[in-house]
């Protein structure tokens, strides 16, 4: 081994840190490197595949650990307490007795992390010892290898069902189209197969590919963790360059399907990959309670300070007081004593050492125990377990369990949030014809048990009664029926799920269409009259279904043994259930997809034949186009054919508008009658998609491809020119039709909303749907009630804004100021676009939006971005300081969730993304309901308890000591031994407190659920209140006055020592403490009486068996045969009776007048946990319809009087006049009768 000088080792490593910061790296192959030292490997300074998530190691666990403990304040208050009970002139104990608290604490502490850390350490030798082959070319062949052998510049060899060990630049696959399916449910939890195709026009030795003939340079971007972008070019000898992006990508955990094997370049290994990048851990949040914690915990530093400083001034008086010197006070070694002034200041940090435990030092263990505690009750909660999926809750974040019980506004996705995303093909519009599928529609309600009669609102005569008026005045029909009215009778029972299957989107709700008759008559007619050539815009719009889209088709049959989600043996993998949807509403017309290569697609068509398009290209959805496209080569026209499919409002932008002049008549019709279908589809509820086509003619594709090719090579922008390839093309395009799907509402979505709402949370949803169909699931699922005044805000620029928010808010004013309104409740909803939210959050517009939200019931944003969903809840949880929480199930809800105080994540259909950014993730919507009705509110109400708790017993106890000193002359002396004192604190009342916290419940989960008002008790300030710790601060005060001055009366003028008064006290303190938790338990179980029960049996015992065998432990004085001698006298057993009535007397008497005067709700909902449980759910149904019914005052708005239709500029100078508006905006207020508008 040769000797490398320590200034050669910085230079290579600051190299490395310079050539691992570089946005673009340069890699090549290892091979003809083998077998040389590391110092001459080109990829050297690259990590390897080895990966490490221990935080320590064996030989630094100690330090490391101890580091990390002291980043506690606490830890250090008290380590720096006992270190200064080492010095003689303020020491109050033994030096060694005074260590033992701290390191008690931070050994069980020191055990804890080292076995989570021993765990990870397990979990990572299991990894990284995995089998995998790499290429040796010493051997000319794969040998098998660990993963942690696995080197940046290796060709690695993955076979079927293999996981993936690093990050793969895809070279070579056993299938003859270059394809390789690999399903990523490791890493974002989708089930599906995504297609993953190798770099073309790099592998020169088919069928097998040889890794010593690859001599091209790899040029990728530096390591992030974004999964669906990767930017990579390979140059070759000749100087060509190669682009590849995420499709040749295979990333490490990923499992390799239904492909016999892939050969890969590795880019990326250890913890530079993908999946490591995005493996962040536990989340850490700071929870509301622990940061008025933390105040409570500076306001007793305060109290200590000042008992310190009574001490100290004490212990001055009282030695400026004697007339000589006594002879217990000793002089030091040269005879010298301090002066009063000098020992005063002494006994200040002698007193702080005595007093100590005013601080809880046992506190922030006892609560992370208490929260493991209640997340494994969280866990195991079997009424929040799904059996479909075998899921349960799952906690992320371990430390604002609390926070469940003080949410006060709920921001939620719509789509698989608050509906199945499950998608049901429902209807269609091919060439302006609407064709509504009623046979399917009968199936449907057959399949779910419902009627079979169909609300098909197109058969719906015109609705009259229903009308809109704008702000200008002007009267729109409407002709459709009232959708609130039919969603009222369309509550569904959720279908059943078939057998388990591994097929993302594949249950028969979703696989099985009934055609429409008349759609099959005119496409048969369109079939005969086109003859061979094809050519008829119904054929074309059934092949835009089956191939502007990226469904993965595959064998039933195939290596992963999938059942089959279709007939002929085919199984459909898509990566949306939308895409499933419309390939099987295909399917069902005859249109079959059959076969999907990078290169080509196969389409059976209803006669049986079978066409191969070439593929040219495929346009991927991106949020900002809003649609994709794939470009094929017609087989039998052999004209290059543009598909599209996209989004409504985008599509018909790329058409003109309906009425643009450029278009003919019969054009003109068409879009202007498939957006009359669309608009329908809207009001149902039903998700929409236009489809459309272009011929390109070859020169246009010829100079588009040059292009495309360019921007896939980029590097630099590459996203922002491949978009722009994508736009260039999707232009001028033919209209074909449109379809409707219904995304159908999650098992009792309706009542998870009207809880929460009872329960005092306001429910927001931010959906990117069109607002028509954004309010029909709104009312739907009960965001929206029928009694609602439902304000629709939507404007075109910031001035027009402006005035709407003054409108509004002038009429809310109004109702308030309004003496007839006095004791109701506006109940008021707003509808607001994406649009117009932007306008309102800006910074001169921000306080009026929330002012008028405030005062809403609900609030729907729709046409919303991902960006503009986190930016609603920061704004509403920083300028209302309210509690806040977010729910979603996509990748699109991740900054949504990460910015709410709570994140939970639904597991559902769109993957794991959501789930992995959470904090609690849960299977179904109404799983929330529970999560925060019952589990939020025993959690928050338990800790808060538990943490009063502790802070009166600390204080009740160190008190004893603190009015001991009035009769000690303030010397810091103690009437209780050291070691009874340090196992009062530590073992005899630790654990009740614990399982207090843990396992109490005030009232029952049925009560909770039943009566969801009940939550509103922990919103706010809640349980854990400034008066409350303060009440309970003096109740401390006084029951320490008690416990100290009864026995001190009962004893006084007699000749017991100090122990054999301390030793009364300690044990009145005891039964003081802890049956003043007994009067807080409020149910009590076997565990209860267990610990209760087993704390007194153990300090008796144990202070028994000290007082039995430490004969010399505390010299002069020691508390040898103590205990055995009070025992023997009866003023012992009088003593703790009386003094403990007396001392729990006043709060006994509080909790009784309380309950008796002014009983909380809390109290009378235990009430009803003592009823027989038919006689209570007979009272809360009873209840409920009585609350429903009393008669409540509606709020509505009256019509302003003509005085008050004065232009809006004379109560705000820069609104705009009415007359300026025109009919850029709208401002709709819908009512159950009527919907008008609001006045100014």
């Amino acid at each position: 081994m040769t000797w490398t000088s320590p200034l050669e080792l910085v230079r290579d490593a600051l190299r490395g840190q310079r050539a691992r910061d570089k946005d673009l790296r340069s890699l090549v192959s290892n091979l003809p490197y083998e077998g040389l030292e590391k110092g001459k490997q080109p990829n050297r300074y690259f990590p390897g595949n080895a990966i490490k998530t221990t935080k320590y190691s064996l030989l630094l666990f100690i330090p490391v650990n101890l580091f990390e403990q002291f980043h506690r304040l606490a830890n250090i208050y008290f380590v720096g307490l006992a270190i200064l009970n080492f010095i003689p002139v303020v020491n109050a104990f033994q030096p060694e007795v005074a260590l033992i608290p701290i390191c008690v604490i931070m050994s069980l502490t020191a055990l804890k992390d080292a076995w989570e850390d021993f765990r990870r350490y397990q979990s990572d030798r299991k990894l990284n010892n995995m089998p995998c082959f790499i290429y040796s070319r010493r051997e000319k062949q794969y040998m098998g290898r660990h993963w942690k052998d696995v080197q940046v510049g290796d060709f690695v060899k993955v076979f079927c069902n293999e996981i993936i060990p690093a990050d793969l630049l895809l070279l070579h696959t056993s299938d003859t189209n270059s394809v390789c399916l690999v399903e990523m449910s490791n890493l974002d939890g989708e089930t599906n197969l995504k297609q993953r195709r190798a770099m073309s026009g790099l592998c020169n030795t088919d069928p097998e590919f040889e890794p010593e003939s690859f001599n091209s340079i790899v040029v990728c971007e530096k390591p992030n963790n974004n999964l669906n972008h990767f930017k990579c070019f390979v140059e070759k000898p000749d100087k060509e360059k190669v682009g590849a992006g995420i499709e040749s990508l295979l990333l490490r955990g990923c499992t390799v399907r239904n492909t016999d094997h892939a050969v890969g370049f590795v880019v990326f290994a250890g913890h530079e990959t993908k999946s490591m990048l995005n493996n962040n851990g536990p989340r850490y949040k700071r929870s509301k309670l622990e940061r008025k914690l933390n105040i409570d915990v500076i306001f007793c530093v305060i109290l200590l300070f000042a008992m310190c400083l009574v001490g100290a001034v004490g212990h001055y008086s009282w030695l400026q007081a004697l007339p000589g010197v006594p002879p217990y006070l000793v002089p030091d070694s040269s005879g010298h004593l301090n002066s009063p002034s000098l020992s005063g200041f002494y006994m200040f940090f002698t007193m702080i050492i005595l007093l100590q435990v005013l601080i809880p030092i046992s506190l922030y263990l006892s609560i992370e125990l208490v929260k493991i505690g209640q997340i494994f009750f969280i866990n195991n909660d079997v009424d929040m377990y799904d059996p479909d999926t075998n899921s349960r809750v799952q906690c992320k974040s371990l430390n604002i369990t609390e926070d469940l019980g003080q949410i006060e506004y709920i921001f939620s996705d719509k789509t698989g949030t608050l509906t199945e995303n499950k998608m049901v093909y429902r209807r269609c519009s091919v060439m302006g014809t609407e064709y509504p599928h009623k046979d399917n529609a009968i199936r449907l309600a057959v399949l779910e048990g419902e009627e079979t009669e169909e609300d098909v609102i197109f058969d719906q005569k015109p609705q009259p009664t229903k009308t809109t008026r704008s702000l200008d005045g002007s009267l729109e029909g409407n002709n459709f029926v009232d959708t609130r009215q039919h969603h009222r009778g369309r509550r569904r029972r959720k279908l059943s799920r078939s057998a388990s299957t591994d097929v993302a989107f594949s249950s028969e709700l979703e696989t099985e269409v009934v055609p429409d008759r008349m759609l099959l008559q005119q496409l048969s007619r369109a079939q005969s009259s086109s003859g061979s050539g094809m050519i008829d815009p119904y054929l074309d719009f059934f092949l835009a279904l089956t191939i502007c889209n990226t469904v993965v088709v595959s064998m039933a049959t195939a290596q992963r043994q999938r059942p089959a989600a279709a007939s002929d043996n085919l199984s459909y993998e898509a990566e949306s259930p939308d895409e499933a949807a419309l390939v099987h509403a295909a399917k069902a017309y005859g249109f079959i997809l059959l076969a999907r290569t990078p290169d080509s697609v196969t389409v059976r068509l209803p006669s049986g034949k079978e066409l191969v398009f070439e593929l040219l290209a495929t346009l991927t959805f991106d949020s900002t186009r809003k649609r994709m496209s794939v470009l094929v080569r017609h087989p039998i026209t052999k004209e290059y054919v543009l598909y599209t499919k996209g989004a409504d409002y985008a599509i018909m932008e790329l058409l003109g508008t309906p009425y643009a002049e450029r278009l003919s008549g019969n054009q003109k019709n068409i879009a202007a009658d498939t957006q009359h279908h669309l608009d329908c589809y809207a009001k149902e509820g039903l998700r929409t998609l236009c489809f459309t086509k272009k011929v390109v003619s070859e020169k246009l594709y010829e100079s588009w491809s040059v292009n495309r090719q360019r921007a896939l090579a980029a590097i630099e922008n590459r996203e922002e020119l491949v978009m722009d390839s994508a736009v260039e093309l999707e232009t001028n395009l033919s209209l074909l039709g449109a379809t409707g799907i219904e995304d159908r509402l999650q098992e009792s979505v309706p009542d998870t909303i009207v809880a929460l709402r009872e329960a005092g949370i306001q429910v927001w949803v931010l959906t990117g749907d069109k607002t028509e169909t954004a309010v029909n699931i709104g009312y739907a699922c009960r965001l929206l009630e029928e009694e609602d005044l439902v304000i629709n805000m939507s404007c075109k620029n910031k001035l027009l804004c402006t005035s709407l928010l003054d409108c509004t808010l002038e009429e809310v004013r109004r109702y308030s100021a309004d003496p007839r309104n006095v004791d109701t409740t506006p109940d008021i909803s707003l509808v607001i676009d994406g649009r117009t939210l932007t306008m309102a959050l800006e910074s001169d517009l921000r306080d009026r939006f929330l002012e008028l939200a405030k005062c809403c019931r609900s609030v729907l944003c729709c046409r919303v971005t991902p960006l503009q969903k986190s930016r609603v809840v920061k704004v509403v949880r920083e300028k209302l300081k309210v509690m806040t929480l977010a729910v979603g199930d996509g990748a699109n809800d991740v900054n949504m969730i990460q910015a709410a105080d709570v994140g939970v994540g639904i597991s559902g259909q769109e993957g794991m993304q959501a789930v992995m950014a959470s904090d609690f993730s849960i299977s179904h919507f109404k799983h929330l309901r529970k999560l925060l009705l019952v589990h939020g509110h025993w959690c928050y109400t338990r800790l808060a308890n538990m943490i009063i708790y502790f802070f009166y017993k600390n204080v009740a106890y160190v008190n004893l000591l603190f009015w001991y000193q009035f009769f000690c002359g303030f010397s810091g002396t103690a009437m209780i031994d050291y070691w009874l004192m340090i196992f009062f604190n530590l073992f005899f009342t630790s654990l009740p407190p614990i399982m207090f916290g843990i396992m109490d419940k005030d009232v029952s989960a049925e009560v909770l659920l039943g009566v969801p008002e009940l939550y509103r008790t922990g919103q706010g300030a809640g349980e854990y209140k400034f008066s409350t710790f303060w009440v309970s601060m003096l109740d401390a005060f006084y029951q320490s006055l008690v416990c100290f001055f009864i026995p001190y009366l009962a004893y006084k003028d007699s000749d017991i020592d100090v122990f054999t008064f301390g030793t009364p006290l300690n044990t009145i303190s005891l039964f003081t403490i802890l049956l003043h938790l007994s009067i807080e338990i409020k149910a009590w179980t076997w565990v209860h009486w267990v610990v209760m029960l087993g704390s007194v049996a153990m300090y008796f015992i144990v202070t028994l068996a000290y007082s039995g065998i430490c004969i010399t432990c505390n010299p002069p004085s020691n508390p040898y045969w103590i205990l055995q001698s009070q025992m023997a006298d009866p003023m012992f057993y009088l003593l703790c009776i009386i003094t403990t009535v007396v001392a729990l007397l006043p709060r006994y008497m509080f909790h009784v007048l309380r309950n008796s005067i002014a009983p909380s709700p809390l109290l009378q909902a235990r009430q009803l946990d003592r009823m027989d449980p038919c006689a209570r759910e007979q009272w809360i149904k009873e209840w409920r319809s009585f609350r429903g019914s009393r008669g409540v005052k509606c709020s509505r708005f009256s019509t302003p009087s003509s005085s008050n239709l004065e232009s809006p500029v004379d109560i705000y100078p820069q609104s705009p006049t009415v007359s300026d508006m025109g009919d850029e905006f709208t401002l709709n207020v819908l009512t159950d009768s009527c919907e008008r508008t609001l006045h100014t």
